[in-house]
């Protein structure tokens, strides 16, 4: 069998590590930030918030684009160098406006730099390893939202100055660029590559609609959840420490479902991976709103984690096997743009909805939209991938 674990698969891997660790550190403490340093209201914290997901809901087709067109290392280190450059923006964003745009901003290389860093971690895997690579790919970011949370919950409470957060994660963006300069891939641009006519599927696979519709749902449901956990903790529960503690518990199941899961993959079993993993989160979200206890609250978190795990992978898969060789970056953008498009939407919405109601109320509201999301892939979407795939040896 092919040695999965080579030199480049690792490079990817940290690499994509110290990028979703900077990303991860600040995104439950933002909307703790907006409310204390600007008084900024709930539903003005989910519009600032937001513009980072449409910033990288636009730029992900494009990426997907220059990825399947250019060599992909080239591409991948000029987006990581302006996602790592854009960090220090934070420090002199002395109003809300200031720091909307900046956000915003942000959100166009950390589009880019997911789908170039994801398309790179392809190419660099055997063939033969694919769908398992692809599980255990994910383990980079599982590890980042298990850590990182809680180290940026620790610095905020010893130091109270958000600064620090900041630079913590402007050197951690910088150590992930470092990385890839020694990556090597053989990801250059094929002869006559970019001679191919322009069409919609250059931008986005079109072929994987209802599959994409499909995983926008469980985007929405976690863009609520991870942008907002840690003022509704703090305000249900008064406590802020139990954040930290629920991501890890969460990355937890994340982690295990990922080793499970990669033997399922690697023996193709796709759609009934993703389904125990869409059921488990489902059970998890509508827990986290019908408990509002601790061990509720707990559970939750490793039921949803468990259920990401096993999902996200398969849906990937999914992409993966409906799309061409020479359209991995485009299959890769198409799941993040869905999965974005999903997360900004939520972020959004969860806001809104706050402030007309409470938190409870965007959290129910995603237990809701999560049994949607099943209903549609038992009832349409788990066909629609059997008609497409173009991989015998996965169903």
């Amino acid at each position: 069998m092919e040695r999965l674990w080579n030199c480049n698969y690792i490079k990817v891997m940290i690499a994509n590590f110290m990028l979703y660790f900077a990303f991860y550190m600040l995104t439950p403490l933002l909307p703790i930030y907006l409310n204390e340093y600007f008084a900024a209201s709930k539903d003005t914290i989910g519009m600032v918030l937001s513009g980072y997901t449409v910033a990288a809901l636009i730029i992900r087709p494009f990426s997907g684009y220059l990825v399947d067109s250019f060599d992909r290392k080239h591409i991948l280190l000029i987006f990581f160098s302006l996602f790592a450059a854009c960090f220090i923006g934070y420090f002199w964003a002395g109003t809300l406006l200031v720091f909307a745009i900046v956000r915003t901003l942000h959100g166009a290389p950390f589009g880019a730099v997911t789908v170039a860093n994801s398309t790179c971690a392809i190419d660099v895997l055997p063939s033969s390893r694919r769908n398992e690579g692809i599980g255990y790919y994910g383990l980079s970011n599982n590890l980042a939202m298990a850590i990182a949370p809680s180290f940026g919950l620790y610095i905020y409470h010893i130091l109270q100055d958000f600064k620090w957060l900041f630079g913590v994660a402007l050197i951690t963006a910088f150590i992930g660029l470092a990385v890839l300069t020694t990556l090597e891939t053989n990801s250059t641009r094929r002869p006559g590559q970019t001679n191919k006519k322009l069409s919609l599927d250059r931008f986005f696979l079109t072929r994987a609609w209802l599959l994409a519709i499909n995983i926008a749902l469980f985007g929405f449901c976690f863009g609520v959840l991870s942008n907002y956990l840690a003022i509704y903790s703090k305000e249900k529960y008064g406590v802020m420490d139990g954040t930290g503690t629920y991501f890890m518990l969460l990355s937890v199941g994340l982690f295990l479902s990922r080793l499970q899961g990669a033997k399922a993959l690697r023996k193709g079993y796709i759609t009934r991976n993703t389904a125990h993993g869409m059921l488990l989160s489902l059970l998890g979200y509508t827990l986290f709103v019908a408990m509002p206890f601790p061990y509720g609250y707990y559970i939750s978190a490793i039921l949803i984690g468990l259920g990401n795990g096993h999902m996200y992978p398969g849906f990937l898969n999914m992409f993966i096997n409906v799309a061409h060789h020479n359209e991995r970056g485009t299959a890769n953008s198409s799941i993040l743009t869905s999965w974005d498009f999903g997360f900004g939407i939520g972020i959004l919405a969860g806001g809104m909805i706050a402030e007309l109601f409470d938190y409870t109320a965007a959290f129910w509201m995603v237990a809701v939209v999560n049994g949607i999301g099943v209903l549609l892939f038992f009832t349409a979407a788990r066909r629609f991938f059997l008609k497409h795939n173009l991989n015998e040896d996965v169903f």
